[in-house]
């Protein structure tokens, strides 16, 4: 077979022809609009990942934001409650100390009362009580129970000393009206003598002195002047008793209002009888 050059070099040429034609206004084109397709697609893929990266960005900010929320929220919660706990148990114990006072107090006027009654029942019969001696020893005195009190009072009249008769005699001799003796029946003119003998007597003087009755006095006799009294009666037993008694019973209250208070003991007083031959010695005081 013989090969024909010519047509070969010819066919060379096409194709050399073809494939530059091809490339001038056929591959070019091509690759250029591949190249250009390839750059926006790589411009579309990094702006998409820069989008992406923003997007992440805002994601991370916003559940940084969401967590620190969150952990806000709980501080907040958390502080809310034991506030709240707190508050109550603020008022709890208010209302435990406010009922435990209101309690106290109850129980404080409760025994206030219960104390005030008792006393107030002691002191009703102890005024009964003395009420009924003074009216029993009033009925019993006579006129001949009041001659010997009124020896009785110039005896210890005689036997005064001391600051006591000082002081009367200085009270003596500053009055200006006659001195006053007292006695729950009017005595007679030998008694009243007697008296004004004793006054006499004790005191080395001449001493203008008026009678007059008081039927306060149960049983008894005393003499005033100038402020000064001294005296001697079946009632300053009872009013020394009643003293004492009272004394008593004011300490017994306190006592049982106040458990822990410690009352001072009430000085003892002894009574005496009337009819007792030891009566008191009669003291100057201030009416």
């Amino acid at each position: 077979m013989l090969i024909d050059w010519f047509t070969v070099g010819a066919q060379a040429l096409n194709f050399i022809i073809l494939v530059w034609l091809l490339k001038r206004f056929l591959y070019k084109p091509i690759l250029g609009a591949v190249d250009a397709r390839e750059k926006r697609i790589a411009a579309e893929l990094a702006d998409a990942a820069s989008r992406k990266a923003e997007a992440q960005k805002e994601r991370d900010a916003y559940e940084h934001k969401n967590a620190e929320f969150d952990r806000q929220r709980a501080a907040l919660l958390a502080k809310a409650t034991q506030e709240a706990d707190a508050e109550r148990q603020r008022l709890l114990d208010e209302a435990r100390k406010a009922a435990d006072a209101l309690a106290a107090k109850r129980r404080e006027a409760l025994q206030s009362d219960a104390a005030n009654l008792n006393q107030a029942i002691r002191r009703r019969a102890e005024q009964e009580v003395f009420a009924i001696a003074r009216q029993a020893l009033a009925d019993l005195a006579s006129t001949s129970l009041e001659e010997c009190m009124v020896d009785l009072f110039a005896r210890r009249l005689r036997l005064m000393d001391g600051k006591a008769k000082l002081d009367f005699g200085e009270a003596l001799k500053a009055a200006t009206e006659p001195v006053v003796v007292r006695s729950a029946f009017d005595l007679p003119e030998a008694q009243r003598s007697v008296v004004t003998k004793a006054l006499k007597e004790t005191f080395a003087a001449d001493i203008p002195v008026r009678f007059a009755t008081s039927p306060d006095l149960v049983s008894g006799i005393e003499l005033t002047a100038s402020g000064q009294k001294i005296g001697w009666s079946i009632a300053d037993y009872l009013a020394s008793l009643e003293q004492g008694v009272g004394e008593l019973v004011q300490a017994k209250g306190q006592s049982e209002a106040g458990p822990k208070a410690e009352p001072e003991p009430a000085p003892k007083r002894k009574a005496k009888s009337a009819s007792s031959p030891k009566a008191p010695k009669p003291k100057a005081a201030h009416s």
